[in-house]
This record gives structure tokens, C-alpha cells and sequence, in this order.
């Protein structure tokens, strides 16, 4: 027998040999929608396009009609209750789209967006037409991770999510390492990306991290699963290796990509990896002391030549970003600041406390910050931003403090339900560990900009949080 076998209860044993019931059709419907727009968000430039928006958002509706369907199916109703801040934040956004704060005039032929205030007090939107579209997308995203609360019964369906996220990123990360050695633009030159620094089909570098990030903490979270269950003559011959060797190609496409963020984060990731595993040896007494040591050593031994195939992969690259940081840091030494990224900071929360409540409107940010920016080029010129380079500081600025606690609410309230127990299941720790990086990450760049990482945080959240209630659930299927 398997020694990790026989660690486990004879209960458990015998459950796996006995036959599982059906998933059902809602699940499957579920597991379909989630995955096919997690798939098409990431390989349809990132979802950072015009038409993949627009896609994804009426996507968007099949997963609104899941979750209306739940109503009407025994316990998935009662946890609709949780889906009250978001229809108060689609209230917000909607009551800002009909009072809005800019309106067009003509100047020389020209049609220009003029602040003309709008009603102070309410709501508002600098472009109501935006407002709706970001809104449109943001729902379809959320809902097609919130979807998995209400229909999914069957814990084994939660696995084959993050199985396919798991695929979809390896296919993505080899996709974008044959691409990059090639020295070719996006989809081998089909198409001239706007950011010269792209990965896979990832517009900007920074959001493939991220991207990154959440897909191998995903698969972290089955290797651990897969590497407690038995069932398999040894580890080099079970699930677990298989999702080593993906995890570990997916986590050097972070460097490989010369996304710095994206690099430290996935070595965080790494640090919670190894850390649990010297803690699982240290508990079973039967492991020597000397198996734990060379084992260690065999771990950073495969992380030194893990570092090293990087370096040789893309030397130029990579001296390229330590030069770059090297410089960024001494400027920062200099003047004692974070330089132009300190005055976007400090322009945007000028641009939030003028609307505290309210903020600007939904996805304003672009038109309204020209208000506010005090930078200034080299040739006199404005400086423009599109992004505060900061999420929360953004949703700060355009949906105010109520807009931002109802947002924050959407994840808080199912966390809420979780215990410190729900943590030793690596299916729960991993994804929500992968989204708590990004949610830190969100505090100095803008990751929930992209479409494919929104899909990927929410489903990931979801994905644990669901694990977590069936697999304390009395009577449940694995």
C-alpha cells in the first residue's frame, strides 16, 4: 500500500471506491461558462480590446440567467443574499450614468468633453455610456465566479476548473516563450502590440504577472491536493509531479516576461510552497533529519538551475530590467520620492477628495484626471493617464467610499463564513493566498484592469471559498 495511504482514515478510503453521483447539468453549465470565458478573456489579447470586452460582456449574460436560475434551485437561493452590494454598486454606477458631470461641445470642429458639474451631491458620471460598458463587463466577470457558489455540488467540479486554468495558462506560457525567443511581435506578428512589453498574448507584461500569479497559485493548490490523496504508486508517478513541472514553467515565463512584480510575486508564492512542505516533514516524526535536509538542497538546486535557463533564455532582457531598477532606485535615493509616480498618486487623491462619497463616475478616471494632473513633460506638453497605476486609489477617485466598501464587500462577505481550519485544505489556501497577492499588488499598479486577470481572481476566490463550505458540508460528494 501507498505510505500516504495509509495515513488516511479507512472512511475515506472506502468513499473513493464507491460511486460518485452524477454532476448535474447546472454544474456543468456552470463549469462551461466560467471556463470558456476565462479561456477566450486570456488568449483574446488579454480581454484589453474593444471587441473582447464586449464579447465577454454579453458572455455576461448567460451567467446573469445562471444566477437568476439559482432562485429557483433548493440552497443556492439563500446565498443570493450576498449578492446585495453588488446591486447596490450597479445602483451607484446607474444613478451616476443619468446624472452626468461632463458634456460634449464642439471647439474648432472638434468635439470636446467639457466639466459642466452636474449635480453635486448625487452621483455621477463623466461619460454615462462608458459607465454602463465597465459596468456591463464588471458584472459578467464577477457573476461567472460568483456562479460557482450557487450551482456547484460536486467538489471534484471545482478541481476541473482550476485544472483548466492551470492548462490554459502552461498552453499561454509556452505559447509566449517560443514567442519571445523568436524575437516575434503578438500571435508570431499578426498583430503590432500597443506596449512593447507584451508576453504570450498579453498586451502588457505586468498583467501576464498577475496573470501568472493567480494560475500558479491554482495549480499549486492541486499539487498539494493531488500529493495528500494517495492512490498513486509514488509521487514521480502521480498528478502532483505533472502539476510541479507546470507550475514551475508557468512561475519562469514571470522573469522570462521581465515582469518584475510578477517575479517577486510568484516567489512569494514559492516561499508559502516550500514552507508548508519542511512543515510537513517536520510534523511526521518518521522523516530523518538528514532525508528533510537533502531534500531541501534538492530544492534549491532545481531553483538555482530553474534561475539559470531563465538567464540563458533572455540574458539581454533581464540586464535590461536590473539595469533599469538599479537606475529607478538611485533616482528614488536622490530626490527622496517616488518621483513621477509619487505626483500621479498625489494628483489622484486631489482628484478622490473632491467627490469622497460618490467618486467621479465609473471608468472616468481617463477624462477626469486631465483636471488634475500637474505633471508636465520634457517638451512643456501634458503628461496623459489613462490609469492611476493604482486599483483601489482609482476606484477611490471613481466610485468614493461607498463605491469601495460595496466592492470590498462582494469578496468580505463570503470570506466571513470561512475558518482558520478551511486553510489546511490546499484548494482553499492556495487560490485565496493567489489573490491576496494581487489584491496587495492592486495598492501601486492596475491588474483589475485586464479582463482575463479579473476572471482569474474571482474564479479562483470562488473556487475556494465553494471548496471550503462542501468540504465541511455533511454529506457531501467529493
Amino acid at each position: 500500500m501507498n505510505p500516504a495511504q495509509s495515513d488516511q482514515p479507512a472512511a475515506a478510503i472506502a468513499a473513493r471506491g464507491a460511486p460518485r453521483p452524477p454532476v448535474l447539468t447546472f454544474e456543468k453549465a456552470v463549469l462551461v461558462h466560467a471556463g470558456a470565458l476565462l479561456v477566450f478573456a486570456a488568449w483574446a489579447f488579454d480581454g484589453n480590446v474593444d471587441w473582447a470586452r464586449r464579447i465577454i460582456s454579453w458572455w455576461g449574460c448567460a451567467g446573469a440567467l445562471l444566477t437568476f436560475a439559482a432562485a429557483f434551485r433548493g440552497g443556492g437561493g439563500r446565498l443570493l443574499r450576498w449578492l446585495w452590494p453588488l446591486m447596490a454598486f450597479n445602483l451607484l454606477v446607474l444613478a451616476g450614468s443619468l446624472n452626468p458631470s461632463f458634456s460634449m461641445r464642439q471647439f474648432g470642429g472638434e468635439p470636446l468633453l467639457v466639466n459642466t458639474g452636474g449635480t453635486s451631491r448625487w452621483p455621477s458620471a463623466a461619460d454615462p455610456a462608458a459607465a454602463r460598458r465597465a459596468l456591463w463587463l464588471f458584472d459578467a466577470v464577477f457573476l461567472a465566479g460568483f456562479n460557482l457558489m450557487l450551482h456547484v455540488r460536486r467538489r471534484r467540479v471545482l478541481r476541473w476548473l482550476l485544472i483548466i486554468a492551470s492548462v490554459n495558462a502552461l498552453a499561454l506560457s509556452i505559447f509566449g516563450t517560443v514567442q519571445k525567443l523568436c524575437g516575434a511581435g503578438l500571435f508570431f506578428g499578426l498583430r503590432q502590440s500597443p506596449n512593447r512589453f507584451f508576453f504570450a498574448t498579453f498586451i502588457y507584461h505586468n498583467h501576464w504577472g498577475a496573470f501568472a500569479v493567480l494560475s500558479a497559485a491554482a495549480c499549486a493548490g492541486l499539487i498539494f491536493h493531488y500529493a495528500s490523496q494517495g492512490g498513486s504508486r509514488d509521487f514521480w508517478h502521480s498528478p502532483a509531479f505533472a502539476g510541479t513541472v507546470g507550475v514551475l514553467f508557468i512561475a519562469m515565463t514571470a522573469p522570462l516576461s521581465e515582469s518584475r512584480s510578477g517575479t517577486l510575486l510568484i516567489a512569494l508564492l514559492a516561499a508559502l510552497m516550500l514552507a508548508q512542505v519542511l512543515w510537513h516533514y517536520r510534523r511526521n516524526r518518521r522523516t530523518p533529519a538528514g532525508a528533510i535536509a537533502k531534500w531541501s538542497l534538492g530544492v534549491l538546486a532545481a531553483a538555482a538551475v530553474l534561475v539559470f535557463a531563465v538567464y540563458q533564455l533572455d540574458e539581454q532582457g533581464l540586464q535590461r530590467r536590473t539595469a533599469l531598477t538599479l537606475r529607478q532606485l538611485a533616482e528614488i535615493r536622490a530626490e527622496g520620492g517616488l518621483g513621477s509616480r509619487a505626483a500621479l498618486y498625489r494628483d489622484t487623491w486631489r482628484m478622490a477628495r473632491d467627490k469622497p462619497w460618490f467618486g467621479w463616475g465609473f471608468d472616468s478616471y481617463a477624462t477626469v484626471f486631465q483636471l488634475y494632473n500637474t505633471q508636465k513633460s520634457v517638451d512643456r506638453l501634458p503628461v496623459f493617464y489613462a490609469q492611476a497605476h493604482s486599483d483601489w486609489l482609482q476606484s477611490l477617485a471613481e466610485t468614493g467610499l461607498v463605491g469601495i466598501a460595496l466592492t470590498g464587500l462582494l469578496g468580505a462577505l463570503p470570506l466571513l463564513t470561512l475558518r482558520r481550519r478551511h486553510l489546511r485544505d490546499p484548494l482553499v489556501l492556495y487560490p485565496l493566498f493567489g489573490c491576496a497577492l494581487i489584491l496587495l499588488y492592486a495598492g501601486i499598479e492596475f491588474p483589475f484592469e485586464c479582463p482575463a486577470v479579473a476572471a482569474a481572481f474571482w474564479m479562483n476566490f470562488f473556487a475556494a471559498v465553494r471548496q471550503a463550505r462542501l468540504s465541511t458540508a455533511a454529506g457531501e460528494s467529493p
